[in-house]
């Protein structure tokens, strides 16, 4: 009997299903077993064969990649990597199939039909290898908490910017889902920015800044060069590009961190990543800082924890039975860095605990 992982490909091209089919059979560990022409077909196949798991399409006629996911995901659960091209339309459908339980998504790098499809194939495989192994019960449906309509948010940048403290964020596989219970539970006066790294291609990361803006009472928005950290707002690195911190120095001297963006060479095949921020954050903050890790395939941000732990900052991990994929916590608790190991459901509570704890001044760490 094959030990290899078995995938269903779904997808309404006759040619992304035959490339996306040999993009994955290149692999010897994986085996397309039967591919699928649109939701009803892969929805029978899914029924048939069991796969360990598929890949679906988000456009697609007759029943499109959502409602397939949500029929799979309810009736015969199964790891789901979305492929989607990228548009505004086809990004929103995306993060709804996250909130449906679908593990991860590739994007497609020219449309619904890319000849370029082999451009992201490294990507894909590693995805369907990681999805083989997710505990689908850390999948269930995410309903998102949305702000009410006369809600006003805190004005941000009230408080002199050396004054405020940071929280770096970290995470990759499951994050999506993770950020949007985490983010909406925060108090809108807590006194830290926040900076996240998830692991996203470029264009998805503002589609997922605004959704999670719009869920959350603290302002959440894709940062761009120049952006001041300031208690109260989110700011999340840009697919493909790098995120660290500079100083500004104010009139009166007060030291604050503003936002740099970088296109440096990817590191561990990634940019942008958690480990660039962090060291940023923890030189710049010291003890100021908390980091957190979440959800997430790799080691990416245990230099970055290391160094926010060096700097006298604090750092929380999320549990491994709330991960949907325990590799980037994994890496950081068995280095001995973490201060807290919390659930996702009490990481919000934490954050909120660590923040509020005393600290020395910022700026002592910056040189």
């Amino acid at each position: 009997m094959s030990n290899k992982i078995r995938v269903l490909v779904v997808d309404d091209s006759a040619l992304m299903r035959l490339m996306i089919s040999d993009i994955l059979n290149s692999d010897e560990e994986i085996e397309v077993v039967a591919t699928a022409r649109d939701g009803e077909d892969g929805i029978k196949k899914v029924t048939e064969l069991r796969p360990d798991v598929v890949t679906l399409d988000v456009e697609m006629p007759r029943l499109d990649g959502l409602h397939a996911l949500g029929y799979i995901m309810s009736e015969i659960p199964t790891p789901v990597v979305m492929v989607s091209a990228y548009t505004q339309k086809d990004a929103e459908a995306t993060f709804r199939a996250l909130e449906y339980g679908a593990v991860d998504f590739v994007s497609k790098p020219s449309g619904p039909i890319s000849r370029d499809i082999r451009a992201v194939g490294d990507e894909l495989i590693a995805k369907i290898k990681v999805a083989a192994l997710v505990d689908l019960s850390n999948l269930e449906f995410v309903r998102p908490k949305k702000v009410s309509e006369n809600y006003i948010k805190p004005k941000i940048g009230k408080n002199v910017p050396g004054r405020v403290g940071v929280v770096a964020i970290g995470t990759s596989t499951g994050g999506p889902r993770a950020l949007e219970k985490i983010l909406p539970q925060l108090d809108p006066d807590i006194p830290a920015g926040l900076l996240i790294v998830q692991h996203m291609p470029e264009g998805f990361t503002k589609t997922f800044a605004d959704r999670l803006d719009r869920e959350s009472g603290i302002e959440v928005k894709e940062a761009e060069t120049g952006d001041r950290i300031a208690q109260g707002r989110a700011l999340i690195a840009p697919g493909d590009y790098h995120m660290s911190i500079m100083i500004e120095t104010t009139g009166n001297d007060t030291a604050g961190g503003v936002i740099s963006l970088n296109q440096d060479p990817p590191v561990y095949g990634l940019r942008p990543t958690v480990d660039t921020m962090m060291l940023s954050a923890a030189k710049v903050y010291g003890d100021k800082t908390v980091g957190v890790i979440l959800t997430g395939m790799g080691s990416d941000g245990a230099k970055g924890m290391k160094a926010i732990k060096e700097n006298k900052g604090r750092t929380i991990a999320q549990d491994k039975d709330t991960c949907v994929v325990y590799g980037m916590p994994r890496a950081v608790v068995e280095a001995g860095i973490v201060d807290k190991v919390v659930p996702l459901d009490k990481m919000a509570e934490e954050i909120m605990k660590m923040v509020k704890k005393p600290s020395r001044s910022i700026g002592g760490n910056e040189r």
